[in-house]
């Protein structure tokens, strides 16, 4: 017997499903041809389903023309590493103190376990997605960083922050239809101010690499490449006005806006709203977080008129201001 289906129930359905695809179309349109960089890490890459959810939202971008880069981390994924070799593993300041061993376990575990993860869930769609170490080619530059710690000037190890983006390799892939996804280490750079009368050669690095944090990471590559997009997922639905307030919800707010804030949030959300700070003040148009505890959530953060997460723009955006920079790029600190 044929089935039989409830026919109203069954175009209410496609009717939805219509309205969403009509409401992304003017959001495809705008963004056809244009770069986004996706930070990826911590809850977004805690279960199966929502590391196939991600890699689907990444070849469903390059399908429609929009061209993705991701730049992951990994901190639960080297913490359990560390745990089973038996390495200490020290937080200063908020971040984690990196030895000699320990960044042999970070680079292990970035670039031959989550990078590789994600290659394959994407690339289970296609032949799209193609693994990059910040390290490779000279990628990504760093100079090494302290933390303060009750006021006192800590050293971290081997961590440091990217201060340069070569970009020829990133769009290389992309002009050749690829997903680039990039493993947040670095090489160091030799700092002339600190150490004048030290010479490393032409290129000017030390020999060491460096463990960066991935979110400001994807910050200085979505300003390098001229990003129309900087996403950053995270264990949160986006910034609260008013934590814990879960209905103070911010969905867009401007540079001045957050720089007023930034004082008083919440130490786990001063890296990722950094991160957006510094895209955004280097360029970049639009920075969001998003929750990646929901699938498909940047998807639903690009393609709805509201949006999901929370939005950081310019202030007084003006449409098609924005001019790319050079290849070889060199990152601006931001204070805040």
């Amino acid at each position: 017997m044929a089935q039989q289906n409830n026919a109203a129930a069954r175009f209410d359905t496609a009717q939805e499903k219509a309205k969403t695809l009509t409401e992304a179309l003017p959001w495809i349109q705008q963004f056809r041809g244009k770069i986004m960089v996706f930070k990826y890490g911590g809850n977004a890459m805690i279960s199966e389903d929502l590391r196939a959810a991600f890699a689907e939202d990444m070849v469903f971008l390059r399908t429609i023309g929009i061209c993705p880069v991701v730049v992951h981390g990994g901190g639960p994924q080297i913490t359990a590493m560390l745990d089973k070799l038996g390495i200490e593993s020290e937080f200063r300041g908020g971040l984690r103190y990196t030895t000699p061993e320990a960044m042999d376990v970070v680079r292990m575990v970035l670039t031959g376990q989550v990078a590789r993860e994600l290659v394959s869930h994407i690339n289970r769609h296609g032949p799209f997605a193609v693994a990059m170490s910040g390290e490779d080619g000279g990628l990504l530059r760093a100079r090494r960083i302290t933390a303060q710690v009750d006021g006192v000037e800590t050293d971290l190890g081997l961590v440091g922050e990217v201060v340069g983006v070569n970009t020829t390799a990133i769009t290389s892939m992309i002009e050749a239809g690829k997903i680039p996804v990039i493993s947040s280490i670095a090489p160091e750079i030799h700092d002339r101010e600190k150490h004048p009368d030290h010479h490393h050669g032409l290129a000017g690095l030390t020999g060491e690499i460096l463990n960066v944090n991935a979110d400001t990471a994807a910050a200085a590559v979505a300003a390098a490449l001229g990003a129309e997009k900087l996403v950053v997922l995270t264990d949160v639905e986006g910034l609260y006005a008013n934590w814990p307030d879960r209905n103070s919800l911010i969905s867009s707010l401007t540079v001045s806006e957050l720089r007023e804030m930034m004082p008083s949030l919440v130490s786990g959300m001063i890296p990722k709203m950094g991160a957006c700070l510094q895209a955004v003040e280097q360029g970049v148009p639009r920075a969001s977080i998003v929750d990646g505890r929901l699938p498909h959530s940047p998807l639903l953060e690009i393609f709805t008129d509201t949006g999901i997460g929370t939005q950081l723009t310019p202030d007084g955006l003006t449409e098609g201001a924005w001019k790319h920079p050079e290849a070889d790029y060199r990152v601006q600190p931001v204070t805040y």
